[in-house]
């Protein structure tokens, strides 16, 4: 196959048996029922999100994004020339959108949300009453919801994570990011999927159509392969996820670092220890101290103050040793 001429040139489209593959897998995992014009392929989520605003918004609309949320969910829209205004996710509510909390004023001049759940940074679920609000507030403020489910299957409580789409009337107001980077641990391979509203997919589709030439043949072979291949590979993935975080919720705990266990996501989202005026100063403290290397929570938006990220990415074992670092540093681990 990889000596086929025909696998080297430009993809320029999805091929038929890439979209088929993408419906059937979305009806059988989460009965939602596509058509061709309700997907495309992009070269992962990010670039995805980094230019889905360019052909939804005029310079100075307003978009409405987490905090804290990933970084490109703000970019992005910034990139666009877009007004950012954040919408608090707190601990208090779970850290779920307040819809009642955002100004009608505000609501009435925003032309798009980002909303993602599971949630980067925060490891944080929305469910299905959740998505009811969402879609009726989008209605309600004619706002396009853009919707990123890079996690939806790295969930650990409650069963299997859904999707935005699974709710009557979101094929009305939005699209959602659908990747093989989480869910097959594929993260080089750098295809996802936007899914969902046509017209909206019709418009990416001709802005992406002068920035891009298509996905690679082998790639998207892959991808077929990935989709209709046997689904034990994704649930091995989830369960060694689960094994890290387990293990870190009970031995961190052990040593006086009193946190959550995270119910999704490659992540767990970690209060600060007291000691420290910043998580930066506390991460940088740790890194001098142990080479353990967390994220601040600042940098994921003002709201993440106070909180550090921990990647579940590397096996028990080294796990162990990055726990018997922190446990023997002298660090004040009170919280």
């Amino acid at each position: 196959m990889t000596l086929d001429p025909e696998n080297y040139k430009y993809g320029i489209t999805d091929s038929p048996e890439l979209i088929s593959a993408v419906i059937d897998w979305y009806k059988n995992r989460c009965g939602v029922e596509l058509k061709a014009e309700n997907t495309t392929s992009v070269n992962g989520s990010q670039e995805g999100i980094a230019h889905i605003c360019f052909p939804l918004i005029n310079e100075g609309d307003v978009v409405l994004v987490p905090d804290p949320g990933y970084q490109i969910f703000s970019f992005g829209p910034q990139m666009a020339g877009a007004e950012i205004v954040k919408m608090p996710l707190l601990k208090e509510n779970n850290y779920l959108i307040d819809f009642d909390s955002i100004p009608e004023e505000t609501a009435k001049r925003a032309a798009v949300m980002v909303v993602s759940y599971p949630s980067n940074p925060t490891a944080a679920t929305a469910d299905r009453a959740f998505y009811r609000r969402l879609v009726d507030f989008a209605k309600k403020y004619n706002i396009i919801v853009i919707h990123d489910n890079a996690y939806s299957e790295l969930v650990y409580e409650g069963g299997l994570g859904g999707s935005f789409l699974e709710t009557e009337g979101a094929f009305d107001v939005g699209i959602e990011f659908n990747s093989l980077s989480k869910s097959y641990n594929l993260t080089g391979l750098r295809l996802s999927f936007a899914i969902g509203n046509a017209d909206i997919i019709s418009r990416f589709k001709a802005f992406r159509s002068q920035i891009d030439y298509g996905i690679s043949g082998l790639i998207q072979t892959a991808a077929i392969a990935a989709l209709r291949g046997d689904k034990s590979s994704t649930a091995r993935l989830r369960e060694s996820y689960r094994q890290r975080r387990d293990f870190l919720y009970e031995e961190l705990n052990k040593i006086g670092w009193r946190v959550p266990k995270s119910p999704a996501t490659m992540f767990m989202w970690l209060p600060k220890p007291k000691a420290y005026k910043t998580s930066m100063d506390f991460c940088m403290d740790l890194l001098y101290k142990t080479g353990v290397v967390l994220v601040p929570g600042n940098t994921f938006g003002e709201l993440g103050e106070g909180y550090v990220r921990l990647a579940l990415v590397l096996p028990v074992e080294k796990l162990k040793s990055a726990v018997e670092k922190i446990k023997n540093s002298g660090i004040n681990l009170e919280t």
